[in-house]
């Protein structure tokens, strides 16, 4: 399912604007559903999109390109690709206005470079190609999730890679309930698997069990996804956590025996599950933590009880929504002034 702003943004328009802002919200990931490939597919995963964490950037035309802001290095790259691409002439300003926590697990790469894109389309009137701009940008070798919910935010599944495929296809999205809150830990003194490393843990890995491949794709098509559909908490996240065990195993060798990437992450999961929240994870490699609740009451009260406790130090625990919308972009009279 595309969502209606994007559509509506990719009509073309004979004045085009004199800068755009790109807003995307965060995402987590779930996990992968098949990393043995048996049966001709490879990896399929599932996420969804959050509150609270967003990458937003404004773009305009200038004579030359100038980025500020956070990850301005890696935003440059994306532009000068992007105008190679499109054959344009001059250059852009650039202002990054926020990101998400870089190789956290929350798909910060995967934001810049589609927000980065989108903008500098949009900028120039033109229609948005949204996945062929990620195979461009080297974006979603793996999971398609990152695109689907910057199109439409709740929660999707991606169909993993086939051989002839460049991006996994979305086949599922199904909307967030708008009554449960995510209480997200995240680790600022870590840092998850990424570029070449992440290329080199996945190479050294044996193959993954079919029938633990088998066992997690029913999870997620069998009990996650109807648990979604029918606003069930207890069966949604008892299926996430289940698929976590079983991805958490398989990794282990990669994060130092452990299931989490994050020692201090594990602990105030654990600490989380004990006082009543469910489906404890990992987001991608990390090292960023979820819990689920039923309410914002209830995941005000935990993550009050884990900042406060001693083994929670140094974390940053927040409570988050599940976002169902995707990107938005938006034209303005001029460029907007990043805070310093």
């Amino acid at each position: 399912m595309k969502n209606p702003m994007l559509k509506d943004q990719e009509r073309l328009v004979d004045d085009a604007p004199h800068s755009v802002t790109v807003s995307v919200p965060g995402r987590l990931h779930f996990g992968f559903f098949d990393l043995n490939g048996g049966v001709g597919r490879k990896f399929g995963s599932i996420g969804a999109s959050i509150s609270g964490l967003r990458t937003r950037i404004s773009i305009s035309r200038a004579e030359e390109t100038a980025v500020s802001g956070p990850d301005r290095e890696r935003a440059r790259r994306h532009v000068d690709s992007m105008r190679n691409l499109l054959g344009h002439s001059g250059g852009y300003r650039v202002d990054i206005l926020e990101t998400v926590p870089s190789h956290a697990g929350l798909g910060s790469g995967t934001l810049m470079a589609l927000a980065i894109a989108a903008g500098i389309r949009r900028l120039h009137g033109l229609p948005l190609d949204i996945r062929a701009d990620a195979v461009r940008l080297g974006r979603g070798g793996r999971s398609g999730v990152g695109i689907g919910l910057f199109e439409s935010g709740g929660v999707v599944v991606d169909g993993g890679r086939g051989a002839n495929a460049d991006i996994a296809p979305i086949i599922s999205r199904l909307p967030f309930p708008e009554t449960w809150r995510i209480v997200l830990i995240l680790d600022p003194a870590r840092a998850g698997l990424h570029g070449e490393d992440e290329s080199a843990a996945f190479a050294k890995l044996p193959p993954f069990a079919a029938a633990d491949a088998a066992h997690i794709c029913r999870l997620v098509l069998m009990q996650a996804l109807p648990a979604l559909a029918e606003a069930d908490l207890v069966s949604f996240a008892t299926a996430i956590k289940r698929m976590q065990a079983l991805l958490g195993s398989y990794f282990a060798p990669l994060q130092g025996g452990r299931s989490f990437a994050s020692a201090a992450i594990a602990t105030a999961l654990d600490l989380l599950e004990s006082e009543g929240a469910v489906g404890i994870g990992q987001s991608s490699w990390g090292p960023t933590g979820f819990a689920f609740t039923a309410s914002d009451d209830e995941a005000l009260r935990l993550a009050e009880f884990a900042c406060k406790h001693p083994r929670c130090r140094g974390l940053d625990i927040r409570v988050c929504k599940g976002l169902n919308r995707g990107a938005e972009i938006t034209a303005g009279a001029g460029a907007v002034t990043p805070k310093r």
